[in-house]
């Protein structure tokens, strides 16, 4: 693996702590913080790095994650500074699921109001449209989207395709043997 700064990215409630999981099973040193632990939503971890959400005004730590890996939410890869290299693992998965996934998880944490389905998936989908854009703009940045539904279908390949756009240096039966079908609870209309 090279000195890149990996990134596991996407919608909340897309599959970053799966592919973190990931990784982190195949031999990838992770930066994570542990302060949100496991729970219902996430029974395995979130893999959270609270300096993530600040990186606008505070990147210093960034250096320190070269050759490594972390998460970010994709509202926050805009925050980036340009100086270094990147390569982003952006998961995607059906927006119906993430909305579900989303109602959930607010839900248990006793938030029962908020902006409709219909109202989140165009706020998102103009989001990714936009988030697409720009990251095929940015030369400092190499991108592989990975299906969340596809991976958990197919683990293998898909831990081989990340294995690489990383470099090659990963055991990908370990990636893909973390996969627990069982935790895919919310599913799209259509499956």
């Amino acid at each position: 693996m090279d000195q890149a700064i990996t990134i596991v990215s996407g919608l909340p409630r897309s599959g970053t702590s799966l592919m973190m999981q990931m990784l982190e099973s195949g031999g990838m040193e992770i930066v994570t913080d542990n302060i949100r632990t496991a729970d219902a939503d996430n029974p395995k971890g979130y893999y959270e790095f609270e300096k993530v959400k600040k990186i606008k005004h505070d990147s210093s730590w960034l250096k320190n994650t070269r050759g490594k890996a972390f998460k970010a939410v994709s509202m926050l890869l805009y925050d980036l500074p340009s100086e270094e290299r990147y390569k982003i693992i952006f998961m995607k998965r059906n927006m119906d699921e993430i909305l579900s996934s989303q109602k959930k998880m607010l839900e248990r944490l006793g938030n029962k109001s908020g902006p409709d389905d219909d109202e989140m998936q165009r706020l998102f989908t103009v989001h990714l449209d936009n988030t697409y854009l720009w990251l095929k703009r940015q030369k400092n940045i190499d991108v592989l989207y990975i299906s969340y539904n596809d991976l958990i279908l197919d683990p293998l390949t898909a831990a081989k395709t990340a294995e690489q756009f990383l470099g090659g240096n990963l055991n990908v039966e370990k990636m893909a043997g973390v996969i627990d079908r069982s935790l895919y609870r919310n599913r799209g209309k259509n499956e």
